[in-house]
């Protein structure tokens, strides 16, 4: 098998660090803005937080195989665009924070958790043939 990377992994690879990024991240960034109700010690925590999970789901999809048992392809690649796929999806619900108010950022932030799940669930269904109540919950 090639160890080169076919578009089917890249975008499995992109889902994958997306759903990562959109989930692991979102405990730290509203626990760090219900405790300390400030949106820039909200945005530092939510950043940190994606780009930490950017980069450990990056070098765990690195390390995981070489890519030539599973066929997922060239290891780095698929941990470069996992791993900056899962730092974007922290990021989405991040950037709200930058703006001052907080009930008006925290809100924005959770319509944008909205979205993102949302339009994760939709793909999963569209392109992965996935049940929307499975794809959802």
């Amino acid at each position: 098998m090639s160890t080169t990377l076919h578009a089917g992994c890249l975008y499995c690879a992109s889902l994958a660090g997306w759903m990562d990024g959109s989930v692991s991240t979102l405990a730290p960034l509203f626990a760090a803005a219900f405790a300390t109700m400030n949106t820039v010690a909200t945005f530092k925590v939510g950043l940190a937080a994606s780009v930490g999970a950017g980069i450990s789901i990056g070098f765990a999809e690195a390390l995981s195989d070489d890519g030539k048992l599973s066929g997922r392809g060239a290891p780095w690649i698929r941990g470069a665009v996992c791993g900056l796929m899962t730092t974007l999806g922290g990021l989405g619900h991040t950037m709200p924070y930058i703006i001052r108010d907080f009930h008006f950022a925290t809100t924005v932030a959770l319509v944008v958790v909205a979205a993102e799940l949302a339009v994760i669930a939709w793909i999963r269904k569209r392109y992965m043939d996935t049940p929307l109540l499975a794809a959802v919950f």
